[in-house]
């Protein structure tokens, strides 16, 4: 039988109070494998209408009464896709009263929460990683698949709004700290991966030329002797994006 969100499972056992059933977190994890830009969502399996639904969703549920949200980020990740200590930071809050206006959405938390549910203020976090085997290893286990941003399709309740707003959050932050692209890259990483990182995190094509001499004037991003090894194409030189040389000139 295919296991049901683990939210529904977390919930039904553990006995504290939930907080008036009007606070949830959502986590948008955003993963980088080289070549896409990756949403981590969750399998979500529902009844309505005496059928049977599949969809997905963000790993998000409603708060504890005895935590605070941080805290409550860490739980329902962690709960609900198997990660932990993720670098989680809070983004946004969607309060819409249309956050919950799809029937399909409130019937299937008031069963998985067994209880009324109403109007839900849910408090948006994100995080950015480096998708790699480590990582993402018992992720199925979860049913929680990395889904390539421009294949989402339609999720539950306003979390395409989310994950919208988590990219719109990314590109004004990475104006002034660029230092959070290099999180979703690996520690040693070619101008192209760093190009097409940029490509996907504005939506737009980046002349390869102009890129190069951008990157030549980034201080932090360190070429090393090492070249890619075993490719078809010509060997492409690796870099490394250097902190403590990044804090220095920032200052």
């Amino acid at each position: 039988m295919q296991r049901l969100n683990m939210d529904i499972m977390q919930n039904m056992e553990h006995k504290t109070p939930l907080a008036n059933n009007h606070i949830s977190v959502d986590c948008v994890v955003i993963g980088f494998d080289g070549e896409q830009l990756k949403v981590l969502l969750i399998k979500r399996v529902g009844e309505e209408q005496g059928e049977i639904f599949h969809d997905m969703k963000l790993p998000g549920s409603l708060i504890y009464m005895d935590e605070d949200l941080d805290e409550a980020a860490q739980r329902v990740l962690n709960e609900l896709t198997g990660l932990k200590n993720v670098n989680l930071m809070q983004f946004k809050a969607f309060g819409s009263k249309n956050r919950t206006k799809d029937p399909k959405d409130i019937h299937w938390l008031e069963r998985a929460m067994q209880s009324r549910v109403e109007r839900i203020v849910t408090i948006a976090y994100l995080s950015l990683v480096k998708i790699d085997r480590a990582l993402s290893r018992n992720l199925a286990d979860f049913e929680a698949y990395w889904v390539a941003l421009q294949d989402i399709k339609a999720l539950a309740f306003d979390h395409n709004l989310i994950i919208k707003e988590a990219m719109t959050y990314i590109r004004q932050f990475v104006e002034f700290n660029p230092s959070m692209l290099f999180e979703l890259l690996p520690r040693k990483f070619t101008a192209a991966q760093l190009r097409t990182l940029f490509e996907l995190v504005y939506d737009k094509p980046v002349d390869v030329r102009n890129f190069h001499k951008k990157i030549a004037m980034m201080e932090y991003v360190v070429p090393l002797e090492e070249k890619q090894q075993g490719v078809a194409h010509r060997a492409a030189r690796y870099y490394k994006f250097d902190k403590k040389i990044y804090n220095k000139v920032r200052r």
